[in-house]
């Protein structure tokens, strides 16, 4: 089994989007909402600062308690939509138990959408149409399977998720690969048709925060598995893969932390950069 390394294929296109910005006027402006106080959502919120700085991203922070008013959320949302420094927005997720995220994420203007998940885009999406800012952590998958040379055509994609949403969209962007994806919405880490669901595939991705979940028993010989799920166990970040036990089965994985996460940071500010260029026509 070889693990990707993430980091390397993050910073292929981090340099590039450095080269780029470095030539402008102006720079782009990423806007990140971040309600509550998760530990985890610190961290990414942290990440993507740093990585926005290194490139010369023009980066914002609005911090919310987990008790602020949702109305306050959706208003501060309308301002940066008006905002004409900012060229992308993200809330960061998930938001506390009594918020609809779904209310909140279609608040934001298509056109700054640069997680790609607000409902118009999503809605171009499935129904086939070009998108400019594409939903960002699939295409992060595609741009790892791409590292390793794996053509998509023909192949089967199984995924874990966590929403609904997400395995639509999911499955709408590997359809448009000419491959199948199946996906199996989890709210419970065990499952006792997990093993039938996943034992064919010859990608598998993973993005519940269950750790271990994925065992090597459940997976076909030579499959590709994308682990995107990511939980704390005290000081130590673990993800979807039982590692070890997929170790003699699979072909690739890519490891928790240092896998799926820089590459998704890089793809959400190369949106950032597109939703700046589409609005300032390159300047």
């Amino acid at each position: 089994m070889k693990l990707i390394n993430g980091t390397k294929i993050a910073r292929k296109i981090t340099s590039g989007l450095k080269k780029e910005i470095g030539k402008l006027k102006s720079k782009p402006h990423l806007a990140v909402i971040l309600v509550g106080n998760d530990a985890a959502s610190k961290l990414y919120v942290s990440l993507k600062e740093k990585k926005a700085a290194e490139i010369g991203v023009a980066f914002s922070k609005h911090l919310f308690s987990p008790s602020v008013d949702a109305g306050e959320v959706v208003n501060l949302i309308k301002e940066l939509n008006e905002d004409e420094k900012v060229s992308g927005i993200i809330v960061q997720l998930p938001l506390p138990p009594f918020f609809d995220p779904d209310k909140i994420i279609n608040t934001i203007a298509p056109e700054k959408d640069v997680d790609g998940f607000c409902e118009k885009n999503r809605k171009n999406l499935l129904a086939g149409k070009e998108l400019t800012l594409k939903p960002v952590l699939p295409q992060a998958f595609l741009e790892i399977l791409r590292s390793v040379k794996i053509k998509l055509a023909g192949k089967k994609v199984a995924a874990v998720v966590n929403s609904e949403i997400f395995g639509k969209t999911l499955a709408a962007v590997f359809e448009q690969e000419n491959a199948r994806c199946d996906y199996l919405v989890k709210k419970v880490c065990l499952d006792k048709g997990l093993e039938d669901f996943l034992r064919e595939a010859d990608v598998v991705i993973s993005a519940t925060g269950c750790p271990g979940l994925i065992k090597g028993g459940m997976i076909k010989q030579g499959a590709t598995l994308l682990d995107a799920g990511v939980s704390r166990e005290g000081k130590k970040t673990r993800g979807d893969v039982d590692a070890q036990s997929v170790e003699k089965k699979a072909a690739y994985l890519t490891p928790t932390p240092l896998g799926v996460g820089p590459v998704t940071v890089a793809m959400l500010l190369a949106n950032v950069f597109l939703a700046f260029k589409n609005k300032n026509g390159g300047n």
